[in-house]
């Protein structure tokens, strides 16, 4: 049988990872110079941490983990008989694939509050997965790279986390639009036009904006029982165009009756206030068609997308008020970011931004003649070695075409040859494989070569 992988997922060779890591050190640094520190939670969570936090949608999502042994004793015939295979499903699992890292950090939180010192701010670079159907940028099995700040209301949380998504995508030399919005201003436009009550469907409805244009929002809007007058007026909201702060003050004026909705706006002058004394590198701007479809999003919401390349939104987050709730800690507020390494890879890839990066690991070959060479060659490599410079030792005493088409294959950059001539004069021949030069020298000087390089 032909060997396959699941549809949605990757695998990744050396200079594929080399580039990944690449991203995953610049993302890993920056955090940490904000005074995050790492965390890791398991690959697989408790159906009832998961479930009901992603809203219908995301539930679905989900990839559920089948009980084993005597567990499958419980499984739901009867609803096997009567066709219900959703719940049948969920008789037999009660494990789950992480979906986000966000929920398992809310779970984490609640478990070690004791131990933790607030506000708590880690970071976590991990995959999830998501039974979404497979296409650009959509995988199955992807990697979030997770920042969060718990315990803590100010909106110098939200300015940071702002600096850390400039400061990321500068370094990593993408052209970006970092995107924000706030929940209350969204449930403020629910209120005044007359569909409180209906601020889930409209959110995740004006979510796919993006995706199917202002026709098909229309369209999803009124299959899900808005009525035609409130879609006119949400238009009217989406159609807001200016800078900021003309987005700012039509959001006041338009919003002066809905408590939650001005709430909304100040959080966002506030916030933009406090952005506007910083020098950032990307353009921050406010966008009332951004919504986030994640039911646990309550306050600021982020997007990020590359001016450069069709892709969807590269990172995202925003603020939830009380995610820890729903596993017993009540009032403790969050607000995180992610970025999603896989589409930042993606975009990368398309833009060439990786051509000035080393994906080799391996410095230096040297060439394996056998006998007393090998000998010597292996204690040479020891040294080079503790200099902390990549180095390898063809294992066999093979054709010197095979060793050198290895060398190629994995674009090492230096050769080295050792015979009996090297050995009795207690040196090396080094050759540059890039300019083709050969040159006799002492180990010190091709460590000072290397390390040059």
């Amino acid at each position: 049988m032909k060997p396959s992988i699941p549809q949605g997922t990757r695998d990744f060779g050396a200079e594929e990872l080399q580039k990944r890591y690449y991203i995953t050190n610049v993302i890993r640094t920056v955090y940490e110079k904000y005074g995050f520190q790492p965390l890791e939670t398991p690959t697989m969570e408790n159906l009832s941490t998961l479930t009901g936090k992603y809203g219908d949608e995301g539930d679905q999502l989900l990839f559920r983990i089948m009980n084993q042994g005597r567990k499958v004793e419980k499984a739901n015939l009867k609803a096997f008989g009567e066709k219900n295979f959703g719940k049948f499903v969920s008789s037999l699992c009660d494990r789950g694939l992480r979906y986000d890292l966000t929920v398992p950090f809310a779970r984490y939180v609640v478990m070690n509050q004791h131990n933790l010192a607030f506000p708590y701010k880690r970071y976590q670079i991990q995959p999830v997965w998501r039974g979404d159907r497979p296409q650009k940028g959509r995988y199955r099995e992807f990697y979030q790279c997770d920042a969060d700040v718990i315990g803590s209301e100010s909106l110098l949380n939200e300015v940071e986390l702002t600096q850390i998504l400039d400061d990321v995508y500068t370094q990593l030399g993408l052209n970006v639009e970092i995107r924000v919005n706030n929940r209350k201003v969204l449930i403020g436009i629910a209120e005044i036009i007359g569909a409180a009550d209906q601020f889930m469907n409209i959110t995740i409805a004006i979510d796919k904006l993006d995706k199917i244009g202002i026709e098909g929002v229309s369209k999803e809007l009124v299959n899900r029982g808005i009525s035609e007058e409130a879609i006119e007026k949400i238009k009217l909201f989406l159609d807001t165009t200016g800078s900021n702060a003309d987005k700012i003050a039509v959001l006041e004026r338009e919003l002066a009756d809905s408590e939650t909705g001005k709430k909304g706006v100040e959080e966002l002058k506030t916030f933009f206030g406090y952005l506007n004394k910083l020098e950032l590198q990307q353009e921050v701007k406010l966008d009332i068609t951004l919504a986030r479809g994640l039911n646990y999003y309550t306050g600021t919401i982020y997007e990020v997308k590359s001016k450069d390349a069709q892709m969807g939104s590269i990172s995202g987050g925003g603020r939830y008020d009380d995610l820890t709730g729903n596993f017993g800690l009540k009032g403790m507020s969050g607000v995180g970011i992610s970025f999603g390494l896989d589409r930042i890879y993606d975009v990368m890839e398309e833009l060439g931004l990786f051509e000035n990066i080393a994906t080799n690991t391996t410095k230096v070959l040297f060439i394996n003649f056998g006998g007393e060479s090998e000998d010597y060659a292996f204690q040479l490599l020891q040294k080079i070695r503790q200099a902390n410079i990549a180095a390898e030792l063809y294992p066999d005493a093979a054709k010197m075409k095979k060793q050198m088409k290895y060398a190629n294959a994995k674009n090492i950059p230096f050769v080295v040859f050792v015979g009996a001539e090297e050995m009795q004069a207690g040196s090396l021949k080094l050759k540059d494989m890039e300019s083709g030069e050969q040159q006799s020298m002492s180990l010190e000087e091709a460590v000072n070569k290397c390390l040059s390089v």
